[in-house]
């Protein structure tokens, strides 16, 4: 089994509790909004990354990152963007086993045709009343992805 770390709309904040959270994961994607390039730096500490551009990246930094990637991990392809809603009424990218997405600051875990739609949520700045939460995705070679939504809690 491999365990992936995934989080997104940090919006230049990275919480103590993530990395205690994401201890032990093998890669962590960064769904976008990540907000300064120190947030990466702080999760390349804890595994390799694999980030995409948000709508709030527009720094020079931000210009060495894509605004959707597709990462293999384990047997399985990941397709990454920030909005959900870019992908329209299209079906994801063929050979995908997951989407993930961010930008709504809602974590959600769904199934539609075979494919894992995934947001974590936000790691980052409390908004609205939204709980602060991130997502590991534990990989098995059996052939099934398990998501698990983490709630941090503010120190």
């Amino acid at each position: 089994m491999i365990r992936i770390g995934v989080i997104s709309d940090t919006h230049g904040l990275l919480r103590p509790e993530v990395a205690r959270c994401l201890d032990g994961v093998a890669h962590i994607i960064h769904a976008g909004d990540i907000g300064a390039e120190q947030v990466l730096e702080g999760l390349r500490r804890i595994a390799p990354v694999t980030a995409i551009r948000g709508n709030v990246d527009t720094g020079d930094w931000a210009r060495d990152y894509r605004d959707t990637e597709t990462v293999r991990l384990g047997q399985y392809d990941f397709y990454i963007l920030h909005d959900l809603n870019e992908l329209g009424s299209k079906p994801a990218p063929e050979g995908a086993a997951a989407v993930i997405c961010g930008h709504s600051h809602r974590a959600s875990v769904r199934t539609v045709d075979g494919v894992l739609y995934l947001n974590p949520g936000s790691a980052g700045p409390r908004r609205f009343k939204l709980p602060i939460t991130l997502a590991t995705l534990d990989l098995d070679e059996s052939g099934e992805l398990r998501p698990i939504v983490h709630t941090l809690r503010e120190p």
